[in-house]
């Protein structure tokens, strides 16, 4: 259990584990560093949205993939730049010009990440949305001698870093939509939809989840 001093609401405050503390864990086990220039896949979505305040927070530069309807909101986020999702990363940044991948969404576009990446690049991935299986020229790994990192567990000092950014207001909550149980068909149907940013939060009784 961890003591939280906030003023957010519980809908808000919820949209916070999960997705922020993958998030943070993905940032601290690449030691994302002020100065570094860092790609975001699936930025729109909750692990994503929160990948951008996060990383801003440590003082770095951010180019975020997403659909284009959500450009707006990725921005106020405080991406530096954005790029359609789908579109040729090639065809918007240089090679060699990004110091860390952070990738929820892997699929055919892969191997353009590591093109992207910069001589002892990081890639770090917590998720596959787009597909599981990708093709890997291994000599791009060898020859740019790039580190890979997975990243689902999270040490205990990621949860309260969280927690201490939270209570300092240095980061801020993105939820989409509240609903209550009775609607949870709604909701899993917004889910797969994609038609929206941040997280989705489910009230049972007067509880969040």
């Amino acid at each position: 259990m961890f003591a939280i001093n906030s003023t957010l609401s519980d809908a808000e405050l919820a949209s916070f584990p999960c997705a922020y503390s993958t998030a943070e864990g993905m940032l601290d086990r690449v030691c994302l560093g002020a100065g570094e220039r860092i790609l975001i896949t699936g930025a729109s979505g909750g692990v994503g949205s929160a990948a951008i305040q996060l990383a801003k927070r440590r003082g770095a530069e951010v180019i975020a993939v997403c659909g284009e309807s959500k450009f707006d909101e990725v921005r106020q986020l405080g991406a530096d730049q954005v790029i359609a999702r789908g579109q040729s990363l090639l065809e918007v940044l240089e090679k060699d010009s990004v110091h860390i991948v952070a990738d929820l969404v892997a699929g055919p576009q892969w191997p353009e990440l590591l093109e992207v990446l910069s001589r002892g690049g990081r890639y770090v991935a917590s998720g596959a949305i787009a597909g599981p299986i990708v093709e890997l020229d291994v000599r791009t790994l060898y020859l740019k001698d790039l580190s890979f990192y997975g990243s689902t567990w999270q040490p205990k000092q990621v949860f309260e870093n969280l927690i201490g950014y939270i209570e300092r207001n240095e980061i801020r909550p993105v939820v989409a939509k509240t609903y209550q149980l009775r609607d949870l068909v709604q909701a899993q149907e917004d889910f797969m939809g994609k038609r929206f940013s941040g997280k989705l939060t489910i009230a049972i009784g007067s509880q969040i989840r």
